[in-house]
């Protein structure tokens, strides 16, 4: 790989959907305190996966290249995108106390082309959506990811999606919200790799 990028993953799949704007949000944060690396969304939504359907289980695959090896178009060009990527952001609402389905999808349908790259968690939701955040990084470890310590949480209101719907932007009420609670002073520390 000539060039590392980052990949801030637009982890849910709902319409109407809120994960864009809050994920283009992170990526206007983390950009300042990523130097020499190429920072971008990558929007499961865009990725035309089916719910599990590869008949082999992907750490079984060849480790070195294992794109060719899956039976389906999507699941091959979605290995062969997240292999792009050098480290990954993921901007996960929180859904019944746990992540939405898309992404746990899309995370089981690989294994190799995640193993032993970084990965940062920031969640949202009505409490900020701490219980995604437990749950993600526990799937994270089972992916042999190096998983950052620092994990913001945002919270959002009622108003929220509909604000931004509205607008096409976070409102400053959120955004306030946000600064006050410590998110802009986390970002830097999200890309320190913590033990």
């Amino acid at each position: 790989m000539s060039s590392k990028k980052i990949a801030v993953v637009v982890c849910s799949i709902r319409e109407p959907r809120l994960n864009p704007f809050i994920a283009r949000y992170v990526l206007n944060l983390a950009a300042p305190y990523i130097e020499t690396e190429a920072i971008e969304i990558l929007d499961i939504g865009d990725q035309g996966l089916s719910l599990y359907s590869e008949p082999a289980v992907p750490s079984h695959l060849p480790e070195t290249d294992p794109t060719p090896h899956y039976a389906h178009n999507p699941t091959r060009a979605w290995s062969a995108t997240v292999q792009q990527y050098s480290a990954f952001i993921f901007v996960t609402p929180q859904y019944n106390w746990s992540i939405p389905a898309a992404l746990k999808n899309a995370l089981d349908l690989l294994f190799h082309e995640w193993r032993g790259k970084p990965a940062a968690i920031v969640t949202y939701g009505g409490r900020g959506g701490g219980k995604a955040e437990g749950h993600l990084r526990q799937i994270l470890q089972g992916l042999r990811m190096n998983i950052m310590p620092t994990t913001p949480a945002l919270t959002v209101k009622s108003t929220t999606l509909d604000d931004c719907l509205r607008t096409q932007q976070i409102s400053v009420a959120d955004l306030d919200r946000w600064r006050e609670a410590g998110v802009e002073e986390q970002m830097p520390s999200m890309f320190v790799r913590g033990d």
